[in-house]
């Protein structure tokens, strides 16, 4: 699995012009699923997400985590993170998990999340033509792949 982290002030989530998904101080997460993909890895990235400490304390220090500040987290599925560009111009997307594997792995990331201590998860709609929109806060990205993880 692999995150695109942004610490944000805000973002949102559009389908149809309708808004699905909205948070306020925290993270929005771009979420791809690799085949091969599991549970074990799933949990270890949620994990791994809610203890961030990417959020500055008193001393103007990043070392606060999401619980420690009330923060939310609005998750959007995206197969385009696992594209392969490395041959001619139009990316392959044969790495993606197919939607029957990733989208039970996306609802079980949210679901983690909640039980890592964050206090409010937002999602867009899986597999649908969304419109995100954020105020990036700093900017702070990170990017976490699963394969740099060492999982036991």
């Amino acid at each position: 699995m692999k995150a695109v982290i942004q610490r944000v002030s805000d973002a949102c989530v559009k389908v149809d012009g309708v808004t699905v998904g909205e948070i306020s101080r925290g993270f929005l997460v771009l979420l791809g699923v690799r085949e091969g993909d599991s549970q074990r890895e799933c949990d270890a990235l949620a994990s791994k997400v809610a203890g961030l400490r990417v959020f500055t304390d008193e001393n103007d220090k990043m070392n606060l985590a999401l619980s420690d500040i009330g923060g939310q987290v609005l998750v959007i599925s995206n197969f385009t993170l696992y594209g392969d560009c490395s041959h001619g111009k139009r990316p392959s997307f044969i790495k993606a998990a197919r939607p029957e594997t990733a989208e039970p792995l996306y609802e079980r990331f949210c679901d983690e999340l909640l039980k890592n201590g964050v206090s409010k998860v937002e999602k867009g709609l899986f597999g649908a033509d969304m419109k995100v929109s954020l105020l990036n806060d700093g900017p702070v990205t990170l990017v976490i792949d699963t394969d740099e993880l060492h999982l036991k």
